[in-house]
């Protein structure tokens, strides 16, 4: 403790070494009593969670906010992982509409450009659609994370391909050509 009363100091949060994922506790050998997820009883209604209101409103700009489809897509390959169950629809919101306004903000820098002109004396500045956009891919970054560890954590066989995340370069560029 400092003298002034405050706590310093101490291991960060995250830091350390990550633990492994289930597959490779398998294929080590080190899993020995593997925990199988009994079946979800059989249920009528809704496959997926309904997608927000605000997810699907239109836009100041008048163009249809992609977190629907996004939410979708996700909610999609949580399904074939049978992962979820494990994923608070809560965060898998959060993520859609993370990447749906990290899309906006990229296409207002495409649509007005780097600079922009400084409220009270008129000089160039760097534009806040760059800034805006390089914080909503970090909060889409940290999100998918969030998800991704949980898929990872809980597969009995390792997981390769193609994700939702590794897809969001070409959603920005037709998402531009269709509108």
């Amino acid at each position: 403790m400092a003298k002034d009363g405050t706590n310093r100091g101490g291991a960060r949060v995250g830091a350390g070494r990550k633990p492994k994922a289930l597959s490779e506790k398998i294929h080590e050998g080190r899993a020995a009593s593997v925990v199988q997820q009994p079946e979800a009883a059989e249920l009528e209604g809704a496959d997926m969670p309904p997608v927000k209101y605000y997810m699907t409103v239109t836009q100041k700009s008048g163009i249809e906010l992609d977190a629907a489809e996004v939410f979708q897509e996700t909610w999609d390959w949580l399904k074939t992982r049978r992962c979820e169950n494990l994923v608070s629809s809560q965060i898998i919101h959060q993520y859609a509409m993370a990447v749906a306004r990290w899309i906006q903000c990229e296409m207002a820098v495409s649509e007005y450009g780097f600079l922009a002109k400084h409220p009270t004396t008129g000089a160039a500045i760097a534009s806040p659609y760059v800034a805006m956009s390089r914080e909503y891919m970090k909060q889409v970054n940290q999100i998918w994370y969030q998800i991704f560890q949980i898929v990872k954590e809980n597969n009995a066989t390792s997981y390769q391909g193609a994700n939702p995340q590794d897809d969001l370069m070409e959603r920005l560029l037709t998402s531009r050509r269709s509108r």
